[in-house]
């Protein structure tokens, strides 16, 4: 079956979203400097307490995925959910790395609200793991950088690199009524997620990291961060919603083809 005019479009706008480059370019625009120049600002061992808060802030996700998502449709909240990341940035801007392992785990919680509407909105189940898992997987997509391969979507290599620990931890779920944060499907899932997860953290503390920052420049940051997950989870959402109507080969094809 060929895709319509309206699916067409729906997955070329998709496509610009996924493949759009990541968060590094805007906001380096926002503080007037490279990323690189920025991350010689930060202190010795930052990427450790990066690595430590990530993995923290993702398994509070999980918990609010797999206890507090419900299924019901509702209209997806974006502005609501950037104001309220923008007030955890302001205070986040002010204390600088010493208030990430309080800020990231709440403004990744209000990131993950955010997508699971976007989600619903695009007839996503979250009573099911997979779409609950699919959410959480958002936090993997990064967008397009320099050095990819420009033959190959990173969107869909960031999937396949994904696909077997989300069908494991989601076959692992559904068996379970009580989920134990250590099974080792849930650890290679959320191994996964952080190892690219933690890249856009970084790049956020770089940007905070700057002097003349501030509390305004972290609300500023805040809301690049959650524009930047909406983004990815509409355009993950709408090729998936494609993909239940059409099959995953023949979307693939066409985004390629685009």
């Amino acid at each position: 079956m060929s895709l319509t005019a309206v699916d067409l479009a729906d997955l070329r706008r998709a496509k610009e979203l996924l493949e759009y480059p990541g968060l590094a370019a805007r906001v380096g625009g926002l503080i007037g400097m490279p990323l690189e120049k920025a991350f010689e600002l930060l202190p010795a061992r930052w990427s450790e307490t990066v690595a430590v808060v990530t993995r923290r802030s993702l398994d509070t996700a999980l918990d609010v995925a797999l206890n507090t998502l419900d299924d019901e449709p509702k209209r997806s909240r974006d502005l609501l959910h950037r104001i309220t990341v923008a007030a955890t940035g302001a205070g986040g801007g002010a204390l600088g790395l010493l208030g990430l392992p309080i800020e990231l785990p709440v403004s990744t919680t209000i990131i993950l609200r955010s997508i699971a509407e976007i989600a619903r909105s695009e007839g996503e189940r979250l009573d099911l793991p997979e779409g609950r898992l699919a959410c959480l997987a958002v936090f993997s997509l990064g967008g397009r950088s320099r050095t990819d391969d420009a033959a190959e979507s990173s969107y869909f290599l960031a999937r396949a690199a994904l696909a077997r620990s989300v069908s494991e931890a989601a076959q692992y779920i559904a068996q379970r009524s009580v989920v134990d944060h250590s099974a080792p499907a849930l650890v290679r899932f959320l191994a996964q997620v952080a190892s690219r997860f933690g890249i856009t953290v970084s790049q956020k503390v770089a940007a905070q990291a700057v002097p003349v920052i501030g509390a305004a420049g972290g609300a500023a940051i805040n809301v690049m961060f959650i524009n930047h997950f909406q983004d990815m989870a509409r355009g993950h959402f709408v090729v998936r919603r494609l993909e239940r109507a059409h099959g995953p080969e023949l979307i693939r094809k066409e985004y390629e083809r685009l």
